[in-house]
């Protein structure tokens, strides 16, 4: 095993990244060196042509995240706040990734580490997770991107509570208010998550890659008509593929389709 803060492997024969947040013995709470990393794993996914999904975990069975390091990331994110206070980050944790990314949450999902998972498509979580915004117990604000996220993607009063109260919901709670899809026994959770990916993978990767990217762009405050035209013209990339010549004859003469993503 690596000493490294995070863990990112490549496994083609799959068509999947797996990105493991790799500090157990800190629950996984994001250093400067970990945010780094993680950065160039996204990336590097983003810009692989054969990796068509993503996993990302936590080390162990305590923690997927339980958000930046208050000992380090924090402490310097305040300094460089009081030094430049009016810098202004227009993008957030997988915002502009197009591929899906799915998480398989291991335990604590908190503060960075559930803004992080607000920017994934899919969630399994363990039967123990547990999932909050706490920074307001410590008088910041969960800056990641939680404030325009969640209460899009889960109902107004969960996401208010979630943010002002700074309790932490059970994985059931999480998936009572949509916030999750899945909630499965710790030795499930890895073997669930690979078999969405597997359903996901099975299908056209510029398709689901289309179709994420307007779900994404369309839902982020356009208008409806803005949101239609959106889809327009992005869906005649995924309509003029060779893709999309395979599938339906793949479909007419009853075998599976072989997708090359082009």
């Amino acid at each position: 095993m690596t000493d490294l803060p995070l863990i990112y492997e490549k496994d083609y024969a799959n068509r999947r990244a797996l990105i493991t947040f790799n500090r157990p013995e800190r629950m996984n709470a994001m250093s400067p060196e970990l945010l780094g990393l993680l950065r160039e794993a996204t990336d590097d996914f983003n810009e692989d042509p054969d990796l068509w999904v993503a996993i990302v975990t936590g080390a162990g069975e305590r923690a997927f995240c339980a958000g930046a390091d208050l000992s380090s990331t924090i402490p310097n994110r305040a300094k460089a706040t009081r030094e430049q206070p009016l810098k202004v980050d227009e993008t957030r944790s997988l915002h502009s990734v197009h591929k899906p990314v799915l998480a398989a949450v291991n335990g604590y999902c908190i503060a960075g580490g559930l803004e992080f998972m607000l920017g994934t498509d899919i969630r399994v979580a363990a039967e123990h997770a547990e999932f909050g915004l706490q920074e307001v117990r410590w008088g910041i604000v969960p800056a990641g991107g939680s404030h325009i996220r969640l209460p899009r993607q889960i109902p107004w009063a969960w996401a208010m509570e979630l943010l002002l109260t700074g309790r932490r919901l059970s994985a059931r709670e999480a998936l009572q208010c949509g916030l999750i899809n899945r909630v499965v026994p710790q030795d499930q959770l890895l073997a669930t998550t690979h078999a969405i990916a597997d359903l996901i993978c099975a299908n056209g990767p510029l398709a689901v890659r289309t179709a994420k990217e307007i779900a994404v762009r369309g839902a982020m405050g356009m208008s409806w008509e803005q949101a239609w035209s959106l889809e327009s013209v992005l869906a005649t990339r995924a309509f003029g593929s060779e893709d999309a010549i395979e599938g339906p004859r793949a479909f007419m003469e009853k075998r599976t389709p072989q997708f090359k993503g082009r």
